[in-house]
């Protein structure tokens, strides 16, 4: 995850099985997470408590989170804490659908992929930069 502010998050789950991955996946993805024995492996509870104050770092913030195709991670993320009523209080009960945002504001001209797609937080820092074109492609279609 990235934040407009500059903060970053990044873990991979050392209960993640990539006996189960399909094999987009083990193309794709598997070979681009860190070694085993980096501390960027966390249980899912530690997991679940960094993103936590990650998102919340003060009881003033109020998170919105984004996304290109979103309804899954959102599942995945209420799943760290069990199910979406499990969720704390703090947090959105939904992802914005970056993609759908993008298909809104007329399909505007997008950063081109990163070398490193694929990267989860390389991923999510080519998000930001989506979210910020849509932007100036709003603010400049509305003056």
């Amino acid at each position: 995850m990235v934040c407009e502010d500059g903060r970053e998050y990044y873990a991979v789950s050392t209960e993640f099985d990539p006996g189960k991955a399909g094999p987009w996946v083990r193309r794709n993805v598997l070979p681009k997470l860190p070694p085993p024995a980096s501390p960027l492996w966390r249980s899912r509870a530690q997991i679940r408590d960094d993103l936590y104050r990650f998102l919340v770092p003060r009881p003033t913030v109020e998170p919105e989170m984004w996304a290109w195709v979103s309804a899954y991670d959102h599942v995945a993320l209420c799943q760290l804490w069990g199910s979406m009523v499990d969720l704390p209080s703090t947090l959105p009960r939904y992802t914005n659908e970056l993609r759908q945002y993008w298909e809104m504001a007329g399909r505007p001209q997008l950063p081109p992929v990163p070398s490193d797609a694929h990267d989860a937080l390389a991923d999510a820092r080519h998000n930001l930069a989506k979210y910020e074109a849509i932007e100036a492609h709003r603010r400049r279609e509305a003056s």
